[in-house]
């Protein structure tokens, strides 16, 4: 059988007239012109023309377009038809991270928006509403994702500790894996742990926090995932490990918790949980802490004053990526964390160290493309990974997104 990802609205497009496509394309160009405020992208025409965006100086990435029906899904879903029409083969880019920077910059990361922009994304919405992360939804949305499939993330995750988040590459680590040791070895220090305590993790990937955090620091370890995929692997690599006595890994919802630890560490979880299920989260967090315990939060980041916006819309990374998540902002996490007794005592921003991370994964997962194919993994699906990672990084590079690294402090 052969492995999709849903694309119910990158459907062909209708062939375009040539007086309806230059039609679109002078509307769509006109309107990004108006939006651009800095930095230069060149896009090249199916003619061979060639449009700038942007002021002088020489173009930071050129993007290719081969099909004027591009312009219509722009016009349409603004920034979420521009990754569309990537997926449908509508524009392409020799440097397609270099590509979204300059869109990025230029738009000031505020995306590309027409008058009916936001009817025309309101199916998108609704499917965002309806995906929220009750202990049923949280399960399918997860599996949507984290599900592809073992085999799949082995093709582009480091062998050794399969972290799926960013790395720290600050202290001078040259490889992917010894980056994301040094952020593991950055967590456990920020918890203090020593062989007396009793961790907890939630969201625990394919255990490669538990099997670092047991076998550098000598604690035990109960790590928690709703992830079949995620869960079968993470207890093989755990016995691999030798580490069945200190580690026990299973499948359930952060809210099924029960008992109390000595510690608490969640890695890039927080995203998946949904704003409104935010509060219950760290409600849950502080019922499985002693008092006085450590919790290390590792998170990507919203900007504060783009996150109300944020969670009111949906984007492509919501509709074809990740359902039903939301990149919480720093204020949101004070305002769920602090009513249940929670305090920030660290705070340090990994962000910049997400975008060679991200580059690492992307340069893994073109390097393997016959063996992504050979999953049965079709083409749309490259294409969405390929502008998924390729997004992701100049996202991070641009400083558009941050990943903070939080420790906090329950009362």
């Amino acid at each position: 059988m052969t492995a999709t990802v849903a694309h119910p609205l990158i459907a062909p497009l209708p062939r375009l007239v040539p007086l309806a496509g230059r039609a679109l394309r002078w509307a769509a160009v006109a309107q990004l012109r108006a939006r651009w405020t800095r930095g230069r992208l060149d896009l090249e025409m199916p003619s061979g023309e060639v449009v700038r965006l942007g002021g002088g100086g020489p173009p930071e990435a050129r993007a290719h377009v081969r099909d004027d029906r591009l312009w219509l899904r722009m016009l349409l879903r603004g920034e979420m038809g521009a990754g569309e029409g990537f997926v449908a083969g509508e524009w392409t880019s020799d440097d397609v991270v270099g590509a979204v920077r300059a869109f990025l910059r230029g738009t000031s990361a505020r995306g590309f928006e027409s008058p009916i922009t936001w009817l025309a994304q309101l199916p998108a919405l609704l499917r965002h509403r309806a995906s929220e992360n009750t202990p049923a939804g949280s399960a399918r949305n997860i599996h949507a994702h984290y599900d592809l499939g073992n085999a799949f993330y082995r093709l582009f995750l480091d062998a050794d500790t399969m972290s799926y988040s960013s790395a720290i590459y600050a202290g001078g680590a040259t490889s992917l894996a010894d980056a994301q040791r040094a952020k593991l070895d950055r967590l456990c220090d920020q918890l203090a742990l020593s062989p007396r305590d009793h961790l907890l993790e939630i969201g625990c990937g394919w255990g490669g926090m538990a099997i670092h955090a047991a076998r550098t620091r000598g604690c035990r370890v109960t790590a928690i995932t709703v992830s079949r995929e995620q869960h079968e692997l993470a207890q093989e690599r755990v016995a691999a490990a030798g580490l069945s006595e200190r580690v026990e890994i299973r499948r359930c919802d952060y809210r099924e918790v029960r008992g109390t630890f000595d510690k608490v560490v969640s890695i890039e979880m927080l995203e998946a949980v949904g704003y409104d299920f935010f509060p219950a989260y760290f409600a849950a967090c502080a019922r499985a802490l002693v008092p006085g315990g450590r919790f290390a939060l590792q998170t990507i980041t919203m900007p504060d004053a783009r996150f109300d916006a944020y969670r009111r819309r949906v984007d492509w990374m919501q509709t074809y990526i990740f359902p039903g998540s939301c990149i919480p902002s720093l204020a949101a996490i004070q305002a769920a964390a602090g009513p249940v007794g929670f305090s920030v005592a660290e705070s340090l921003d990994i962000g910049p160290d997400y975008a060679p991370t991200l580059r690492a994964w992307r340069d893994r997962f073109l390097a393997q493309l016959p063996a992504v194919r050979a999953l049965g993994f079709d083409e749309p699906f490259v294409r969405t990974w390929l502008m998924y990672l390729a997004f992701s990084e100049a996202a991070f590079a641009e400083r558009t997104l941050g990943d903070h690294q939080l420790l906090l402090m329950k009362a």
